[in-house]
């Protein structure tokens, strides 16, 4: 049975054609997009950090509220978007959402106050909240069952390679013409992706409809039923927990504060601080598919999962505990930590095959919710308030300059976090690429 929202009675493997497969690249793939513009915006303030600070006359603490903010708006709006999306056509939710965030983006380039620009990136991080349950709602109409964990790897690639482009291209850019025509820039970008999307996305093949069983039991679960049924699925909880604890040095690392850490403690300018944050995302890349193909492959979901952990905790604790490490030994290891830490993907197929299929994409909120507002929403402040704890009031052309002491207390978090990855993978029931539920 297809890892699907609704069960579909005229996808299976054996007439899985040449054109139907041509066609279900384009349309979730240009569908990913959404997710892609969207990873632009949650990593872009890594390019403006400094930017912002003197903007705004803002510390660490305040910035990372400032950031934090995007995230409040994917928590709230998560549940709702599961709901949604089980329930109205994925393409129209997409347009509305993605025109939301573009506005956004477009009056945050213009504002000069604080708490305006939190309203702003508010309105950003809303379209966060629907960009991969879209994506993968797609993808569960278009794909068979069997290719679920590949696809749901290659459009976490489709947003990572918007996290790299949030970083050193987008640094480019900022030097070139300010922190505010930069902004404007991504806007036009946005407006293309939407154009692509209206013309190219639709909900289901030709032909496919939704199976009236499915559509009756997910009407008679209702709203509440339905998201209780969901969250209250321990399974669901314990990858949620791994994901958001896996993500966590690419949220610190890669969305805000890795580029400040290497231009104050390693002394490199903004051009070459993103361009070895850049590759931690150039390594989930990478690594998302490869996770998926492996996971796949061994017809197991936990070990990889373990192993990703792990690998992980080595790489960070370098990062973290060696000093001195060059240019070239920094872009590999960040590359390597994303690469690594793409096991986290694999908890999206893991949930499809814990849950019944009528309400696959509230299931995979759960995910997300835990992942941003545990990375997100708490992890990205409480960073900033961690490296302000000792901070000696030291500033530098209206930016705080912070010690390799005050980074390497923050920088714990990530260690931790990928120890507790480790226990609950535990707790996780291997589902053996099968549906159990």
């Amino acid at each position: 049975m297809p890892a699907a929202s609704y069960s579909v009675s005229t996808m299976k493997d054996d007439n899985y054609d040449i054109q139907l497969t041509w066609q279900a690249w384009l349309v979730c793939l240009t569908a990913a997009l959404f997710f892609f513009y969207e990873f632009i915006q949650m990593n872009i303030l890594s390019s403006l950090n400094q930017d912002l600070m003197a903007a705004f006359s803002v510390n660490a603490p305040k910035l990372g509220i400032l950031s934090s903010i995007y995230f409040a708006a994917n928590v709230i709006f998560i549940p709702l978007a599961g709901q949604l999306l089980d329930r109205f056509s994925t393409r129209n939710i997409i347009l509305i959402t993605l025109s939301l965030c573009i506005a956004g983006t477009y009056a945050f380039s213009f504002t000069n106050s604080l708490w305006m620009a939190g309203l702003f990136r508010f309105m950003t991080g809303i379209g966060s909240a629907f960009c991969f349950l879209s994506s993968i709602r797609l993808a569960s109409r278009w794909f068979p069952s069997r290719r679920m964990a590949l696809i749901s790897g290659l459009i976490v690639t489709m947003a990572m390679l918007g996290g790299w482009v949030a970083q050193a291209p987008f640094s480019w850019v900022v030097s070139h013409v300010g922190w505010r025509d930069a902004v404007r820039v991504d806007v036009a970008v946005g407006l293309v992706i939407l154009l692509l999307i209206a013309c190219i996305v639709r909900d289901r093949p030709n032909g496919q409809h939704d199976t009236c069983t499915q559509k009756q039991d997910l009407q008679s679960l209702g709203y509440w039923q339905s998201m209780k049924k969901a969250y209250m699925n321990r399974q669901n909880w314990f990858a949620g927990l791994y994901t958001c604890l896996s993500n966590l040095p690419l949220f610190l690392m890669g969305a805000i504060w890795g580029s400040l850490f290497l231009e104050q403690i390693h002394g490199f300018n903004r051009t070459e601080a993103t361009w070895i944050t850049g590759m931690i995302f150039f390594g989930t890349v990478i690594g998302s598919p490869l996770a998926g193909f492996i996971s796949d492959k061994l017809g197991l979901r936990k070990l990889p999962m373990k192993a990703g952990a792990l690998i992980s905790l080595g790489l960070v604790l370098i990062l973290v505990y060696v000093p001195h490490l060059n240019y070239v030994v920094l872009m590999v290891m960040f590359f390597l930590l994303g690469l690594v830490s793409s096991t986290q993907v694999i908890s999206y197929p893991l949930i499809a095959e814990s849950n019944p299929s009528y309400i696959t994409a509230m299931s995979v909120s759960v995910v997300s919710f835990t992942t941003l507002f545990g990375g997100g929403f708490i992890g990205i402040p409480l960073f900033g308030y961690l490296l302000n704890w000792h901070w000696h009031g030291l500033v530098s052309q209206g930016v705080a300059v912070y010690s390799a002491s005050d980074y390497h207390v923050a920088m714990l978090m990530m260690p931790v976090a990928l120890i507790l990855a480790f226990l609950v993978t535990l707790g996780l029931k291997e589902t053996k690429c099968q549906r159990i539920s």
